[in-house]
């Protein structure tokens, strides 16, 4: 099976993982080319799930260690998964909408915690990172394979598509605490950038239904949506939230038992 190394004009993207690679195959096979196994990968029962899936489906399966030197150089990757792109369309509903992201590893743990949370639509507005960059579809965990994403030219070409959809931009001097507000259905949370933040999202506080912000203390820098709803969720009896941070390692964030800290980036 030739492979080359990922390009984003490239109609096909690639699962790095066993664990990513398996989603795939049971949410969409329809859309997976191929399998690469590398010689070393030594787990009986996954090996065997693969081989029953592919042979059903007549997806080629191919045992060799030359594609992971090209494709995944870490040496902690032994199955590699060819993804045929779709052209995605989300539909009407609840939804993410992320404001010119620009990491793919945050892009891939936001989708994995959409996932959790029952949002299975995001929407891209550009200039975005590639939704298909294999970084971003192993940090989703394979949740990629179960969220929809679109891309769109411009916050007003996503706005005209779902009119009816109630904006909740999120900005570190938003007027509500996201803890005390109601949130009307069907929602548009509302998401900037990794480094320019609420400026990104200026554009449509003229026009959203309540910008909100989630309480923190002083000594925060900033934290990663993903990151901190994931923590939120596994460790719900914590009375401090260690977040991802980006001065200097982790940060903490005051938080009550029970109460989950949603997407925030």
């Amino acid at each position: 099976m030739k492979v080359s190394s990922y390009k984003r004009d490239q109609d096909i993207t690639y699962s790095l993982g066993a664990t990513v690679t398996m989603e795939y195959l049971n949410i969409c096979p329809e859309v997976v080319e191929g399998v690469l196994i590398h010689p070393k990968f030594d787990s009986d029962d996954t090996l065997e799930k693969i081989n029953s899936i592919c042979g059903e489906r007549g997806i080629p399966v191919e045992v060799s260690e030359k594609p992971f030197n090209i494709l995944s150089k870490k040496g902690n990757c032994f199955v590699i998964g060819v993804i045929k792109k779709q052209d995605q369309k989300i539909t009407e509903g609840c939804h993410v909408v992320l404001v010119n992201p620009s990491d793919a590893g945050n892009m891939g743990t936001i989708i994995r915690t959409c996932a959790g949370f029952g949002i299975m639509n995001i929407a891209v507005i550009a200039p975005a990172v590639d939704m298909y960059d294999p970084k971003t579809v192993r940090a989703s965990m394979g949740a990629r394979s179960r969220v929809k994403m679109e891309l769109f030219d411009s916050f007003d070409e996503y706005e005209t598509r779902f009119p009816g959809n109630k904006l909740y931009p999120f900005m570190l001097d938003g007027s509500t605490l996201l803890q005390e507000t109601a949130i009307d259905q069907p929602f548009s949370l509302i998401f900037g950038n990794e480094a320019t933040g609420s400026r990104a999202i200026v554009l449509v506080m003229n026009r959203s239904d309540k910008p909100l912000y989630v309480d923190v203390s002083e000594h925060y820098g900033t934290f990663s949506c993903g990151y901190s709803s994931e923590e939120g969720i596994r460790t719900p009896l914590s009375e401090q939230l260690i977040v991802g941070g980006t001065a200097g390692g982790t940060k903490k964030l005051g938080i009550k038992p029970y109460q989950t800290v949603f997407l925030v980036y």
